[in-house]
């Protein structure tokens, strides 16, 4: 049997030249946007019998609003024109949402008779607030059967035939073939870094340019434990690595759209005079309040559910760093810096220059006491780096030249003093803690972890699996060293294709590895898959050239 979910997509153009344009320059940023005419509010879910027979039962129990509110459950008259069977449709309706659910049935070679009749049966369960329906059917060789969920209203809906549904299953492949065409990636990895691109892709509110760092809310980081959060949302921190791993493998389009959500941040740090929002929702908005859902179990009983994310409100200096870098990176291999948006980073970096005493919650997004964490000072550090670079290499006016590199020289003067263990050769996770780490340290079965949980006190409690996005940090930190010294390549492989075993069936990565192997945190995750595509990229580039030596 093969099974395939998707949302309908027109093939070309990606999009209307006007809407584009407008998400491009950044003109959309304070229209609330309808949605695009051509494009089917639509979730597509096609079973198919590719040998032999099959049965198959279908469930579909809708909670709206977080299980909160109560909906109705009726068949409507049905639409369907296929010639064949009339199937039912199915409408659940609450007080702010109404969704259709409608099927077709695809004979294939068999005659009509023996054709599957889908009927929709009405069942209760204790769990929802309304009823839901469940089909039960069996397919034979050839045949298949599309379903499609899609928003119900006033107007009388498109009808949904088997020929409507392969249409739109074509022209999407078709979309999806234009679109990746661009990427100048053709290395060893391509499979999965072409998922990865597709799952950027997916991630991303096209409206804004926003990418959020997963779709997904409290899928628990620890199976039972409290680190479940809402990553629905735009951090600031991703900026870097978006920009590079877009410009570097061709998709200028989705880089300048980014690059414009950048510079819109900055003017609403300098309506807030300096201070930067760390994240934001898809439309721009930086009230992000933090819910639990008590009524609702969790995911395999990991408690509690949440909505929002107070991160929002945290300190996290290092946000600066990675704004800058995506900045300096753009105008590198994008698009340049306009002079107005250089007076933008002049602005931030003067306000930069006033923040680096203080202490934070960092990258590490700690719910206890602010510290003076490592990589924030470092950061602060590459956040008036990037502007004076990009002043010297465009000859941009820079009236505070001078006391911006004094304050990034006293930056990495204390961290060299404070933040560096001389008995582990390496930096700490902050002034406070200059202790060696278990024998070990931070890695086990070739996986790495952030930090350790049992020994630092987060404020959160409980425990946490290994960090997708750090382990490919270490490949692609060991590829770099390896340009240098060759015996490290071949760690960075092994370390680079274990990492691949971990991924499920279609290459995607969760935020986190639990010690079992099972994904742990929301997925598909961006940060997981951005730092794999560049781990790839580097890794690769650096094989290459050890083999021309």
């Amino acid at each position: 049997m093969n099974v395939v979910d998707f949302f309908p997509r027109p093939k070309h153009p990606p999009a209307p030249d006007h809407f584009k344009n407008d998400v491009v320059s950044g003109k959309r940023k304070k229209v609330e946007t309808l949605g695009r005419a051509d494009l089917k509010k639509w979730l597509v879910l096609r079973v198919e019998c590719i040998r032999g027979e099959v049965d198959v039962t279908i469930e579909v129990f809708p909670a709206f609003n977080y299980a909160q509110d109560t909906h109705t459950t009726h068949l409507s008259k049905s639409t369907l024109q296929d010639g064949g069977p009339n199937h039912g449709e199915m409408v659940f309706k609450s007080k702010s949402l109404s969704l259709q659910l409608s099927a077709t049935v695809d004979c294939g070679d068999s005659p009509e008779e023996s054709c599957p009749v889908i009927t929709f049966n009405e069942e209760s369960r204790s769990s929802t607030l309304g009823k839901g329906v469940t089909a039960r059917f069996h397919l034979k060789e050839g045949q298949a059967v599309s379903f499609i969920f899609r928003e119900y209203g006033d107007k009388k809906p498109e009808q949904i035939t088997t020929a409507v549904v392969d249409n739109v299953q074509a022209e999407t492949q078709r979309f999806w073939s234009n679109w990746i065409s661009p990427s100048t990636y053709r290395g060893r990895w391509q499979e999965v870094v072409t998922r990865s691109l597709f799952i950027l892709k997916l991630l991303t509110y096209e409206p804004t340019g926003a990418i959020v760092a997963a779709p997904t809310f409290s899928l628990p980081e620890d199976i039972g434990g409290g680190r479940n959060w809402d990553y629905r949302f735009s951090w600031i921190r991703d900026s870097s690595f978006t920009i590079y791993v877009l410009l570097r493998l061709g998709f200028t389009e989705e880089a300048e759209a980014y690059t414009n959500v950048i510079f819109e941040r900055i003017q609403i740090a300098k309506e807030r005079g300096g201070s930067l929002p760390i994240m934001f929702d898809i439309r721009g908005h930086t009230e992000i309040p933090e819910l639990e859902l008590s009524h609702l179990e969790g995911y395999r009983n990991s408690k509690p559910v949440r909505i929002g994310n107070g991160a929002a409100s945290h300190t996290q200096l290092d946000i600066y760093g990675e704004l800058m870098d995506g900045i300096y990176l753009s105008n590198r291999f994008g698009k340049p810096v306009t002079y107005d948006q250089w007076l933008a980073v002049r602005e931030i970096t003067d306000y930069v220059c006033t923040i680096v005493k203080e202490k934070d919650m960092s990258i590490w997004e700690v719910r206890g006491e602010k510290q003076n964490f490592v990589y924030s000072k470092i950061m602060l550090w590459v956040a008036i780096d990037r502007a004076l670079r990009l002043a010297e290499k465009r000859g941009f006016p820079c009236p505070q030249r001078w006391e911006w590199y004094r304050v990034r020289d006293e930056i990495c003067e204390e961290v060299m003093e404070k933040g560096y263990n001389k008995d582990m050769e390496a930096s700490v996770q902050s002034y406070e803690i200059l202790k060696p780490p278990e024998k070990g340290g931070l890695t086990s079965a070739g996986l790495v972890y952030r930090y350790n949980t049992a020994k630092s006190d987060d404020g959160v409690g409980g425990s946490e699996g290994a960090f997708s996005l750090c382990t490919f940090w270490l490949v692609e930190a060991l590829t770099r060293a390896g340009a240098y010294d060759r015996k490290c390549l071949p760690q960075a492989v092994s370390i680079f294709e274990n990492m691949m075993s971990f991924a499920n069936h279609l290459h995607v990565f969760s935020e986190e590895i639990a010690r079992s192997g099972e994904q742990l945190g929301n997925t598909s995750q961006a940060f997981s898959h951005l730092a794999l595509i560049s781990a790839a990229f580097r890794l690769d580039r650096t094989l290459g050239d050890s083999t021309r030596r």
